[in-house]
């Protein structure tokens, strides 16, 4: 008995020195890097107690890891931007999925009414498909970001080559237009460990949402405003979507809801400013070498 102590304390103090080796080496690490560290460790500590006992904080971590990916704006995975940090009486509007050949002139033209800039994560292939859209975008003074290729809403869980391949496919149709992308929003919010070494191969970074409407891609569309209006607060950022609802004869009905959420938060006594003011992070770049829509002083970057 007293041989099998010693063995263990021996095991423990070599797993403490090679977790103080990996945090020296690798800091700073992910919260999900933390946290495996940490499960490991408590389990090697338990297994003197009683070893049914170890396999409580590895069964937890495997847990947590299950969920994250589902928890848009939890940086478990990777730095993940869900809030601004402008500590200003205000918001920034984004819409996911565009452009659309219905939607996008009309929105244009609320933006336009409104005075508001807004930030359009765009899907690759029909930024690929809509040129003219695209460059209407700009022209009008908003901004793009990613948001993949194909929006496979299962992407997350794809092998790496195909998420690098999604990332990059959006990158050529933005360059096609003159710019390029540094937000990157993964579809449907899904983060995991691969996309955080893709975003820094890449020189780019995660952009998520603290308030939406649950509009299922503009197909539950009804009160929309009403329940944006509801959960709205300051430093948030906005989810919205570019694309024709479901049904296409509710086009209407969806325009005057988005008007009815920009008056709304302006009546709320908050402004509606670019993302890029919000974050404090320019979020495309002018391929002449300018940012767009770049904050005077930019925040240290996640």
């Amino acid at each position: 008995m007293a041989y099998r102590k010693k063995e263990i304390k021996e095991f423990r103090a070599t797993v403490v020195r090679a977790v103080k080796r990996s945090a020296a080496t690798y800091w700073p690490l992910s919260i999900g890097e933390l946290t495996g560290c940490g499960a490991f460790l408590a389990a090697v500590l338990l297994v003197g107690v009683d070893p049914r006992l170890a396999a409580i904080p590895l069964l937890v971590f495997i847990l947590l890891c299950a969920v994250a990916p589902f928890i848009p704006a939890w940086s478990f995975f990777l730095p993940v931007i869900s809030r601004g940090a402008s500590r200003r009486k205000a918001v920034a509007i984004t819409f996911d999925d565009g452009p659309d050949p219905l939607t996008t002139p009309e929105l244009l033209l609320l933006l336009k009414k409104h005075r508001v800039k807004g930030t359009l994560f765009v899907n690759g292939r029909r930024a690929a498909r809509y040129p003219e859209l695209m460059a209407e975008i700009l022209t009008q003074g908003h901004t793009l970001a990613n948001h993949s290729f194909n929006h496979d809403t299962l992407g997350g869980f794809k092998r790496t080559k195909t998420m690098a391949h999604e990332i990059e496919a959006t990158q050529a149709a933005l360059r096609a237009v003159g710019v390029m992308a540094l937000a990157y929003r993964p579809p449907m919010g899904i983060t995991d460990p691969r996309l955080g070494r893709l975003m820094k191969a890449k020189g780019m970074y995660v952009v998520n949402f603290s308030c939406r409407g649950w509009d299922g891609g503009n197909r539950w569309i009804k009160n929309l405003s009403r329940r944006i209006l509801k959960r709205v607060r300051a430093d948030d950022i906005v989810l919205l979507h570019d694309i024709v609802p479901t049904p296409p004869s509710l086009l209407p009905y969806w325009v005057n809801e988005i008007d009815g959420i920009i008056k709304g938060i302006q009546d709320k006594g908050m402004e509606i400013l670019p993302l890029a003011d919000i974050i404090g992070r320019p979020v495309m770049m002018d391929l002449g070498g300018e940012d767009w829509q770049t904050p005077a002083k930019l925040c240290p970057g996640p």
